[in-house]
């Protein structure tokens, strides 16, 4: 098995992959041919089909494919060549190849995770984290499980838990750093403010919006599932309940980037921050991670700059 990670410029390679994307375009000669996106566990890379004759049989998305292709690089990441496509035959592929897992240890960050719910001081904040995140056995397994994102972070197995376990260790410094903070409300915030993509996004293979996700977005998914769980505690403080749902929907920070709210309490604003940072350090090291490039890499649509390497110094 040859893995995407370790493709090389000018190789000539003959492998299966799993056809993540599949799309028809057309060249500015009125030519059509097909971009694809293949995924194997240790990311995704561009492919494009420019001859769509002999050799390239009929295949569609989430199929595993066997393709020979040559490697190249465009506009500073690898991109496959396409010359001959088939369908996978079963056998000649392992399913748990196809799909990209987090490099971490899932139980030991999971177990770091209820560390931090085991120092909620309140008692009824205690009692909603918990019964998600503890009591609710089946909601922790697919929890461990998730992904963060599509495409743009912590897009793999784990990435869910890998993402809300890096806010959550950034808003225990916040806690220290500014003393002010209610430490439980930032905390559960923290913790609780992803859930919703568990709904918002499939799970692999297919890892991509699900109507609701379309409909609704995981911020508001994750507001109402907190929401009707906090109904079924008694006597759960009202003006709490509102804070802790607060920051969720304020958790992006600006309007224009999906909150319905930007943050009125300083719990929001450092939830914000921490879950911004994550993201964006994260997209960084994925947009790293997919070139050995020390040049220049261009333009990056979600940092909204051209990004290279900082030199290694002496």
């Amino acid at each position: 098995m040859k893995f995407i990670k370790e493709l090389r410029e000018g190789e000539r390679i003959s492998q299966v992959y799993l056809c993540k994307t599949k799309t028809t375009a057309t060249t500015k000669n009125g030519k059509n041919y097909y971009s694809l996106a293949l995924q194997d566990k240790s990311g995704v890379v561009d492919a494009k089909v420019w001859d769509l004759g002999a050799g390239i049989d009929h295949f569609e998305a989430m199929d595993f494919i066997q393709i020979d292709a040559e490697v190249t690089i465009f506009a500073g990441a690898f991109q496959l060549n396409v010359k001959r496509i088939r369908k996978a035959r079963e056998g000649e592929y392992t399913p748990s190849d196809y799909f990209p897992t987090t490099a971490k240890n899932i139980e030991e960050m999971y177990q770091e995770l209820v560390g931090y719910i085991n120092e909620i001081k309140g008692a009824k904040m205690k009692q909603l984290v918990s019964s998600f995140f503890i009591d609710d056995k089946e909601f922790v397994k697919e929890f461990k499980m998730h992904s963060a994102g599509k495409s743009v972070h912590h897009g793999y197995i784990g990435g869910l838990l890998e993402h809300t376990l890096s806010v959550t260790r950034l808003c225990k410094y916040y806690c220290k750093q500014y003393p002010m903070l209610n430490e439980d409300l930032l905390i559960a915030a923290a913790i609780f403010h992803d859930i919703g993509k568990m709904e918002e996004l499939s799970d692999f293979p297919e890892n991509d919006y699900t109507d609701d996700g379309q409909l609704l977005g995981h911020i508001m998914i994750g507001c109402e599932m907190i929401g009707a769980r906090i109904r079924a505690i008694p006597e759960f403080p009202k003006k709490l309940a509102s804070e802790l749902k607060h920051c969720i929907l304020s958790h992006h920070g600006e309007l224009e980037y999906g909150s319905p709210k930007k943050p009125a309490i300083i719990e929001a604003l450092a939830l914000s921050f921490a879950d911004n940072t994550d993201a964006k350090m994260q997209i960084m090291i994925e947009a790293f991670g997919a070139s050995e490039s020390n040049d220049w890499l261009g333009y990056h649509r979600f940092m909204e700059s051209n990004i290279r390497r900082s030199s290694k110094g002496e």
